[in-house]
């Protein structure tokens, strides 16, 4: 009898997206730190460590002609579903269906690419204090 919650073996070639739909593996989750010291809470479903995740491709349905397996894709804060763990030839990894709506980026290098122009930095309105 399989357990719940052991991942599912599957051969990647049976592995097939629906319609337009996108799956991603490799979403990070953990706090991160910023170059300046500020940490990033991971999401804990209370409203912390919201930010929008990077997510690699891992397939995509046949209607789908935005983004190809093997890119990198950033969607929009909690537009993907829950995970389901795999296992396939390249070993085990979790799987999540994305919003193709909320892609916000695709990169063809790698998560977290280096966007000129723009500030990796966190931005923080400043306060005034009281006289």
């Amino acid at each position: 009898m399989k357990h719940q919650f052991e991942a599912h073996k599957i051969q990647k070639e049976q592995f097939k997206a629906i319609k337009d739909h996108v799956i991603v593996h490799d979403m990070v989750f953990d706090e991160r730190i910023t170059t300046g010291g500020i940490v990033l809470l991971n999401d804990n479903g209370k409203g912390h460590g919201i930010r929008s995740r990077w997510g690699k491709v891992y397939a995509v349905g046949h209607e789908q002609k935005d983004v190809k397996v093997g890119q990198w894709v950033l969607v929009a804060h909690g537009r993907w579903t829950r995970g389901l763990d795999i296992e396939d030839e390249n070993g085990k990894t979790t799987v999540r269906k994305i919003d193709p709506k909320d892609i916000l980026l695709i990169s063809d290098e790698t998560e977290c690419p280096t966007l000129e122009g723009v500030s990796t930095a966190v931005h923080i309105d400043k306060k005034e204090m009281p006289a």
